[in-house]
Parts: structure tokens; C-alpha cells; sequence
């Protein structure tokens, strides 16, 4: 499948006769026409290796055989950078060479401009835009795909940083994105470029340590190939046998995951059995099974449950007479051409008709289960899910009624209720797996039995958004507990909205609040006042929708000089006895050795200094936003139940506070009491922080903690 490899200076002729050997039929005149006009349209261009621009698209297309697909995607390859870097435009081709290249060549351009590996929520937008395209056609990405695989191979001819971003960009979103379509040995390949940029120092110890082993063992490849073929032969099994050693980055990754040095690492060759049909595969496996030593755990029957991308084969790992692991993958013809071209398979051609392999995923069926949720999940979401579904290996659990259920790797019982049924996740209070009552964290393996145990009235807890692996169930439980939230920070955001508009001198009107909300792009009052009261927007924000004069943007304040009335490089800490925020009067007092030590108006301990008054400083916070670093403590008594804290912790997250230190100060069997410090930015911080902490039912008690004892 690699062959593609040493292609990069093919002639038109190379390319046709390689489009031959799948394809008798292909029109070898519109090939040859599309190869002349693009090297038209790039006359003059170079790579920044030196050589001509038109060897790129050359071997892109010259990979793309490869994988058997049709004339228009061969010649959208050779095209595919002409409406970028030249004067040709869609139009042109589509005049020259119909609608469909035009098409494809288009969404190839549009992919190239996408920035997949920026920002947080551009990469989320553009994420979404690239599985769009692919839902339209996905032999788009397949020319991506064997456009980055070019560009890697031929990547020191780029800046260093820009090889390093690039590796990232293919080890990141690339090669996670050819595996999940079947493409192994492109992701394989993938990851070893990029690992060669990223670290070729791990690399090349993996090389010497191979070449060590070889040097101390011999080639045991051709040993073992040549051992499981006298097996099967005497067995009157028909089949091919292939062995390699794996990838450097795929022994590397190994090495990490389970933290096993090279000596200690198993299975570090792979061998392949390709058989006439599926009854010969089991009996292979059977035949294996009687020569090796089985390893247990080792063993994954992906025929009887094919992975979504199509993807069929036994795995087992076996340990031979000298103990050396070897895995040993085993499948049919048919199989092993899906295994190795993945969703490509689907376009795949041979004596000039397009293959109809019964094990080939249709790509529209397969792309739409990553996109069935675009008009439901925020960007942000979607990027979650869809690299979720993306990167994770799979697991396939049993319903009681005997169905198959394929989770993702790490998956929990919580996703399994929310892959059968969103009505069933969100009544989730327990469940058994093999008939054992087992927590909700417990992560399944292949082949368990699960049963959820459901109840009504029960509904998602925010702590299972920490527990589940499914990007199906995230969005469930974050759509339930909005609902859940929905009218709680609504009567939140009232009050914190009153609050700031008292701020500034105004009042609170319905008619004010739609203005608002319409200036704000927001369908109702209600939505503004909920986005309020669960932080997602401020009511700062509100004001200044409404009067803009009124909130002029503050500054940010440095902490370490915020306060007014300081002489100059005159150092201050807040007393720990009141903790004093921004937005509350203050007073300075000096201490011999300590400097100046600020106090809230109101602390009690002022009064042992009333007599004092040469140690009292005049002092003012800096106006301005000032960040959350200033510590207060408050007492909350809560419910003694299940998630409670785990809720409370969340809230106090998402009101942008952050929990520095906490501890149980009397635990009895219906309620907790607990110290939480929070860091804060100011005196409306505390009141919006403290406020959100009521409205929650199961707090019966919060105030803020001034210690008297706790001196300066």
C-alpha cells in the first residue's frame, strides 16, 4: 500500500499505466488532459525543496492509485492546488473537466485554508466545516489525506518551526482522522513522519534497539512466517502469511502507555494471515491456538463485531516456545482490502468497474454518524464529540436482550444507558455489568453483559460530565442539566442583574431587558436572565448593551498594586481576620516588621488601634477589574448525599471562582459543614458567588467567615 512512496518524479505515462493495472477502462485522455493543464497552470512555480511545484500533485495522485479509487478523484489530485496558487479558476475546470472535479477540487481549496490547529473555538468552527465537506463528498478528504502524506514525506524541506507544526498538525487531527477511516497503514505512516519531526531522538533509539534485537536474535520475522505456513499447510488451510516489525511510533506509543521499557515490551511483531473465506480464518485461529501459548485478554474476535469504520479481523497474541510475544492478525481477502483502504474501499476499482466488497462501509452512513447531532451541539461540542469518536478505539458490550452496543474505549455504564436511549441515560441510577452491581465509573470491557438499573424522577448529576467517554451522552447530560438549571438561574440572574443596574442608577424594567437581550442577540429576557445566572454572561455585559456610557470597559488592575494611598514601592497584605475585598472601604494599619496591613472598614480589630491613630493610612482600591486572586472563606452547610459536592464544587467553577483550600469542619448523617476558600476578584464577585450558592436546594447554609482569631 505504500508503493506511492518512490512515485514523486512519475511521467503522465507512469500515472496512466499505474490507473491501468485496477482500471483498464479509465479515459487515459482526460488524464493525460488534466495532467497537462496543470502543469500549465503551475509553469514556473517551485517547492521549497528546489523542484518543480507539478512533482506535488503528481505524487499525490500516484498515492491515490494506490488505493484503486476512480478517474475523478485521480484527477482532482493533479488539479487539486490550481484554484489556490494559480489563475485558474472553478469555471475553468469545470468547463475543461465537468462539474463533479470542479467540485471536488474546490472542497479540496476550501480544506487547505481551514486552520485545524488554532485557536480553541476557530478550530472547533472549522472542524465542523471539514466534516461538512466530507459529508458531502468524501473523496475530499481522501485527497487531503494523501496531499498531507506527500508533504510529509518531503517535509525537511521546510523551515524547522514549520515542521513542527506540521507534525503536530498530522500526529493531532491527520492520522487520528485515517484510522478512524479503515486507512491504517496511512495513519501508520503518518504518525512516523510526524514522530521523525517531533522526536527523533526517541525515534532513532527505537531503530538501534530494533537493529540490536536483530543482531542478537536474528531476523525472526522469516522464522516465524515460515513456521505459521508448515501450520497451516499441514492443516489444508489455503493462505498468505505476512510478518513486519510495527512502526517505531507504534512500539514508542506502547513503551508510554504502559510504561514498559523496550525489553519488557511484548508483541512488537505483527504477523498477518490472509485466508480463501471466513470458516478458514476460525480454523486458523484454531490451528495457532495449538501451537502457541495463548496470552489471556489478548484476544478480539472483530469479525463476529466489525469496528464502524468496516473494519473486520481477529487479533489474538500468542507467547511461542521461547517466550517472545508475537500478535497475529487474521482475516479473508476481501477483508484485508478494507482493513487496508478503509472508507476508500467503497470507491475502489479493478478491471475497470468499481469493487463491491461486502465488508466496505457506505461513506455517507459513516460520516453521518458524526455529523447527526450538527444542529444540536454548540461548536465547542461538536469538536469534543466528533474527536472523541475520532481517536478512541472501541469496546462492544451486550444489552440483556443479546444486542451488540460499540462504545468507545473507557466508555462507562452512563454511555452505555445514552446509547440506548437518551430517556434511559437521564434515569440512570445504577447499574450491573455480568449480573455484578457495579459503580457507574466502572469502565466496560469487550464482551460484558450490561444491565442499567433506572428509576423515574431521577435525572443527570453535573458529575457525570467527569464520568462518561461519549461525546452522544455529554451532550445529553449538559442539555438535562441546563433544563434542570434553567429555572434556578433565571431567579439568579434577577437578582444579580437588579444588583447591577442599582450599581449605575437604574432600575430593572421587562422593557429593558428585551432591549437587551435583542441587542445581545438573545430570543427572550429569560435566556438573558439564565446566561446571567449561569455566568455565561455577566450583567456588566447587559449594561453596557443598554448604556454604554455607564460601562466604559475597566482597566485590569495589577494585584500587587491595587490599592490607592501607598507611599512609593510601599508593600501591603489583606489581614486575615476580615480578608477585605475590592469594592469595600478600607483602612491600612502599620506593623513593626510587617508593613502596611490592609483592613476592611468594618473589622472588629480596628477598635484596639482607636487609640493609635498615627499607625492609620488612608487607603483606596484601584479602579478597575481586578483579576481573582484575593481569598475569602466562606461556611457552607450542604446536604450529605451523593454528588452534592461534587454539584456545589461545579457551581463554584462556573461562577469563575477558584476553590484554593477546603475541609469538613463537623460531618453528621443528613448535612455536611465545610470551610471553602475561594479566590475572588471583588465585593460583587462574593455577593453573585455567594447568591448562586443559595439558590442551590441542597445548601441550607452559606456565609462568609470573618476570624477574629485568625491575627495579623
Amino acid at each position: 500500500m505504500q508503493a506511492g512512496a518512490g512515485l514523486e518524479r512519475i511521467d503522465c505515462e507512469d500515472l496512466i499505466a499505474l490507473i491501468r493495472n485496477y482500471n483498464p477502462r479509465t479515459n487515459a485522455d482526460l488524464i493525460a488532459q488534466a495532467w497537462s493543464y496543470a502543469k500549465r497552470m503551475h509553469e514556473g512555480q517551485m517547492r521549497q525543496s528546489g523542484e518543480p511545484y507539478f512533482t506535488h500533485p503528481a505524487a499525490v495522485a500516484a498515492i491515490l492509485t494506490e488505493m484503486r479509487l476512480d478517474d475523478a478523484t485521480i484527477i482532482t489530485a493533479l488539479l487539486h492546488d490550481t484554484i489556490e496558487d494559480t489563475r485558474s479558476t472553478w469555471a475553468d475546470i469545470a468547463g475543461l473537466f465537468g462539474r463533479e472535479i470542479a467540485d471536488l477540487v474546490d472542497g479540496v481549496t476550501k480544506l487547505t485554508n481551514l486552520q485545524l490547529s488554532g485557536a480553541h473555538s476557530k478550530q472547533a468552527e472549522n472542524f465542523r466545516k471539514l466534516f461538512m465537506a466530507m459529508s458531502r463528498d468524501l473523496r475530499v478528504i481522501l485527497v487531503k489525506l494523501a496531499d498531507r502524506l506527500h508533504n510529509m514525506r518531503t517535509i525537511k524541506s521546510m523551515r524547522p518551526e514549520k515542521q513542527v507544526q506540521k507534525a503536530r498538525e498530522t500526529m493531532d487531527i491527520y492520522a487520528p482522522l485515517a484510522g478512524r477511516m479503515g486507512m491504517q497503514w496511512m495513519r501508520e505512516e503518518l504518525e512516523d513522519l510526524a514522530f521523525k519531526v517531533i522526536n527523533p531522538e526517541g525515534r532513532s533509539s527505537i531503530i538501534r534497539r530494533f537493529v540490536r534485537l536483530q543482531k542478537e536474535n536474528g531476523d525472526i520475522i522469516p522464522k516465524i512466517t515460515a513456521e505459521i505456513r508448515c501450520e497451516l499447510d499441514k492443516a489444508g488451510i489455503d493462505a498468505e502469511v505476512f510478518g513486519r516489525a510495527k512502526k517505531p511510533f507504534s512500539v514508542w506509543r506502547k513503551m508510554q502507555e504502559k510504561q514498559l521499557s523496550f525489553s519488557r515490551l511484548s508483541d512488537i511483531y505483527g504477523f498477518r494471515i490472509i485466508t480463501r473465506s471466513e470458516a478458514d480464518c476460525y480454523r486458523a485461529l484454531g490451528t495457532i491456538h495449538q501451537i502457541w501459548r495463548v496470552v489471556p485478554g489478548r484476544f478480539k474476535d472483530y469479525i463476529s463485531h466489525p469496528k464502524a469504520n468496516g473494519y473486520r479481523s481477529i487479533h489474538t497474541t500468542v507467547a511461542g516456545r521461547d517466550g517472545t510475544r508475537t500478535e497475529v492478525q487474521i482475516r479473508t481477502r476481501q477483508m484485508h482490502e478494507v482493513a487496508e483502504a478503509g472508507v476508500a474501499a467503497h470507491w475502489a476499482y479493478r478491471d475497470g468497474v468499481r469493487t463491491r466488497n461486502p465488508f466496505a462501509v457506505d461513506p455517507g452512513e459513516w460520516i453521518s454518524s458524526l455529523t447527526e447531532r450538527f444542529g444540536r451541539e454548540d461548536h465547542d461540542e461538536f469538536l469534543e464529540h466528533v474527536k472523541l469518536e475520532m481517536y478512541s478505539d472501541q469496546v462492544f458490550v451486550f444489552s440483556p436482550k443479546g444486542d451488540v452496543i460499540q462504545l468507545p474505549k473507557g466508555a462507562t455504564p452512563i454511555d452505555f444507558a445514552y446509547a440506548i436511549h437518551t430517556r434511559l441515560g437521564n434515569a440512570c441510577v445504577g447499574a450491573k455489568v455480568d449480573g455484578m452491581r457495579v459503580p457507574m465509573w466502572t469502565r466496560l470491557k469487550n464482551g460484558q453483559s450490561v444491565e442499567i438499573i433506572a428509576a423515574s424522577g431521577q435525572r443527570p448529576q453535573a458529575t457525570w460530565l467527569d464520568i462518561v467517554a461519549t461525546g452522544r451522552a455529554k451532550a445529553a447530560i449538559r442539555r438535562s442539566l441546563r433544563e434542570q438549571d434553567r429555572s434556578r438561574f433565571i431567579r439568579l440572574g434577577s437578582e444579580l442583574t437588579r444588583v447591577a443596574f442599582e450599581h449605575v442608577g437604574r432600575k430593572v424594567t421587562d422593557k429593558a431587558l428585551r432591549t437587551a437581550a435583542r441587542s445581545l442577540a438573545l430570543p427572550d429576557a429569560d435566556e438573558l436572565l439564565a446566561r446571567i445566572g449561569s455566568a455565561e454572561l455577566s450583567a456588566q455585559q447587559v449594561i453596557a448593551a443598554l448604556y454604554p456610557n455607564l460601562a466604559a470597559p475597566a482597566e485590569d488592575v495589577d494585584a500587587s498594586r491595587g490599592v490607592t494611598g501607598l507611599a512609593a514601592d510601599q508593600e501591603f497584605s489583606r489581614a486575615p481576620c476580615c480578608n477585605a475585598l475590592p469594592g469595600e472601604r478600607i483602612v491600612g494599619i502599620t506593623y513593626r516588621g510587617k508593613g502596611l496591613v490592609i483592613h476592611a472598614i468594618d473589622c472588629p480589630m480596628l477598635a484596639e488601634y482607636e487609640d493609635q491613630p498615627e499607625r492609620w493610612v488612608d487607603l483606596n482600591w484601584r479602579e478597575g477589574r481586578h483579576p481573582p486572586v484575593y481569598s475569602t472563606q466562606l461556611s457552607l452547610t450542604i446536604r450529605h448525599d451523593a454528588g452534592v459536592l461534587g454539584r456545589i464544587c461545579t457551581l463554584i467553577g462556573q461562577q469563575g471562582a477558584n476553590i484554593t483550600d477546603l475541609e469538613f469542619v463537623d460531618r453528621k448523617s443528613d448535612f455536611y459543614r465545610l470551610r471553602v476558600e475561594v479566590a475572588l476578584r471583588d465585593r460583587e464577585h462574593l455577593h453573585a458567588l455567594t447568591t448562586a450558592i443559595e439558590a442551590e436546594s441542597d445548601v441550607a447554609q452559606v456565609a462568609r467567615i470573618r476570624d477574629r482569631d485568625r491575627l495579623v
